[in-house]
């Protein structure tokens, strides 16, 4: 019996799920090329890295799940969570971190949420919507999520907007960079030089004669670029990070860049991610994810999320305001 394992943590999940989930989205298949001549793409050998490369993540955690009390003795569920968001630029002077954004906020349906102050940070009130048949811990999760997509992108803003020496390669004016964002594109492929990371596959985008293409994809090859319409558009490929021979999609990443660009220039943003992501690429015995979870965005994360804070300070210090909330409040008198 021949088998492969999987080279993630278990605890991870897995890169691909067991059974991809066949996208209904309409496919633009010919970008790159004509259906009929899909095949591994080389790297060019003519294409340079970029002088500098950015790398945006974010990190969230749930410190505490509160109630927020309303009039006539009702109360709403919330929570009260932290969240970061940074950027890492590797470049010739090395990987540095560049000013990362940490935010705190309480997040809640109730008309009545206010901003908790502890001594540990202020949680800033954020109002949001209930939603007919969805559960309001879905409702509360999505806005968390939604706040750190906000975040993430002041973040991939500000790494290109000035925090850099005039002289450094990363800096405004210099467009020899590349911005690499953790996860998906959507909400900031108007970026310019941007690229959306995916490194966890959930549908099938392609159909099965050219699914098939993913399979014999080498280390730095990828497949031709195509165009999804729907739900929302992009440009994108599949390309396979350098790993040992493993299972049929070992290594594979899906690499997203913005629909309105012209043809030829995502060819240049694939062919570029050919021959910059590779360099990257983690090893097994540094990295449960590896090859896919990438060393500056394995950093960064790690770094994020040293930032937060102590989970167990910090949920101390919300029961402490709220006992002071509560000592605080006028007690009726019969």
């Amino acid at each position: 019996m021949r088998f492969a394992v999987e080279a993630w943590d278990p605890s991870y999940g897995a890169s691909v799920e067991s059974e991809l989930n066949e996208s209904a989205a309409e496919v633009v298949l010919d970008v790159e090329r004509p259906v009929q001549a899909w095949h591994p793409i080389d790297p060019d050998p003519s294409v340079r890295p970029p002088a500098a490369v950015l790398f945006v993540d974010g990190v969230r955690r749930v410190d505490a799940q509160v109630w927020v009390e309303e009039q006539e003795g009702q109360a709403s569920p919330a929570l009260c969570a932290s969240y970061a968001a940074g950027a890492v630029c590797c470049c010739r002077d090395g990987a540095h971190l560049l000013p990362p954004e940490v935010r705190r906020g309480l997040f809640s349906t109730a008309p009545e949420a206010d901003d908790i102050a502890t001594g540990a940070g202020t949680y800033q009130a954020q109002r949001t919507d209930e939603r007919s048949g969805v559960a309001p811990g879905q409702v509360l999760s999505s806005a968390l999520q939604r706040a750190l997509a906000d975040t993430e992108f002041a973040a991939a803003t500000a790494a290109r907007g000035g925090h850099l020496a005039p002289e450094h390669p990363g800096a405004d004016g210099d467009l020899d960079d590349l911005l690499v964002l953790d996860g998906s594109l959507r909400g900031r492929q108007h970026l310019p030089r941007t690229i959306g990371y995916v490194k966890t596959h959930h549908s099938n985008y392609l159909p099965p004669q050219l699914a098939a293409v993913i399979a014999t994809l080498g280390p730095g090859q990828r497949t031709p670029a195509f165009r999804i319409e729907a739900p929302w558009r992009r440009h994108t490929w599949y390309l396979r990070l350098p790993c040992r021979p493993g299972a049929p999609w070992a290594g594979v990443v899906r690499v997203e860049c913005s629909a309105e660009l012209p043809a030829a220039d995502v060819v240049t943003l694939a062919s570029r991610s050919q021959v910059t992501l590779g360099r990257f690429a983690s090893a097994e015995y540094k990295d449960s994810r590896a090859p896919q979870n990438l060393y500056p965005i394995a950093g960064l994360e790690r770094e994020l999320r040293r930032r937060l804070g102590d989970p167990n300070l910090l949920y101390r210090a919300l029961r402490r305001a709220a006992v002071r909330e509560r000592e605080a409040q006028p007690v009726a008198v019969a």
